[in-house]
């Protein structure tokens, strides 16, 4: 029976906004409970407690293979569920078989490399890959790019609220200024356009849809 409260995934994603993590952060918490859930046969998490959480993590390090990260991922959600949602404070978890940690040191490409990568790509990836490389953006952050955080002038590049939500500024390299301004230019057509036929509005953050009315669709 419904007593009115709402349902576990969306108090999840509320805690999450309250503390305004990224949605990023929001989706990958929200698929490792619902993973968590239903390896357990859909039994509630209030029900389940650090043996639950221990088995679950085991089995993806034995079963599924993980790589730590993925493992650590995983706990994480599932610790801010059990105290953040939940109210529920558990035991250290003792039990768990970690994944293993990569020994190996990471490939980093040389510059021939890179322009070889480059050279198979091109439009909005070739622009993407290109931020990547030459201003160090993150994969959401460069796809995220807003016209007004864009300085050809400068040549820079404001990013707003990047890892811990921390703002910076870093250089627009000059190899994509032109490609930039064509495909801002031709954009700003399809945005038009979009407008014209009652759509084209982006999604405020914190309210600001309600402070500033017509700011979603400029």
């Amino acid at each position: 029976m419904d007593d009115g409260k709402p349902k576990l995934l969306d108090q999840l994603r509320q805690q999450i906004r309250v503390r305004n993590y990224s949605i990023r952060t929001e989706a990958v918490y929200a698929e490792w409970v619902k993973r968590y859930i239903r390896f357990h046969h859909y039994r509630h998490p209030a029900e389940m407690g650090a043996v639950e959480i221990e088995a679950f993590l085991t089995h993806l390090a034995v079963k599924r293979d993980v790589s730590a990260s993925t493992q650590n991922q995983a706990l994480a959600a599932l610790l801010f569920l059990y105290k953040e949602v939940l109210k529920l404070d558990l035991p250290w978890l003792q039990g768990v078989v970690r994944a293993k940690k990569p020994k190996h040191l990471p490939v980093v490409l040389t510059r021939i490399e890179v322009d070889a990568l480059l050279a198979q790509l091109q439009g909005d990836s070739w622009i993407v890959a290109n931020l990547l490389y030459g201003a160090g953006l993150r994969l959401l952050e460069a796809l995220r790019l807003r016209v007004k955080d864009v300085d050809f002038t400068r040549r820079e590049i404001i990013v707003r609220d990047g890892k811990g939500q921390k703002d910076r500024v870093t250089m627009l390299p000059m190899r994509v200024v032109e490609p930039l301004r064509q495909h801002l230019n031709k954009v700003q057509h399809v945005h038009q356009g979009d407008l014209a036929e009652g759509f084209g509005e982006a999604n405020l953050p914190f309210a600001l849809a309600r402070k500033y009315p017509n700011a979603a669709k400029e």
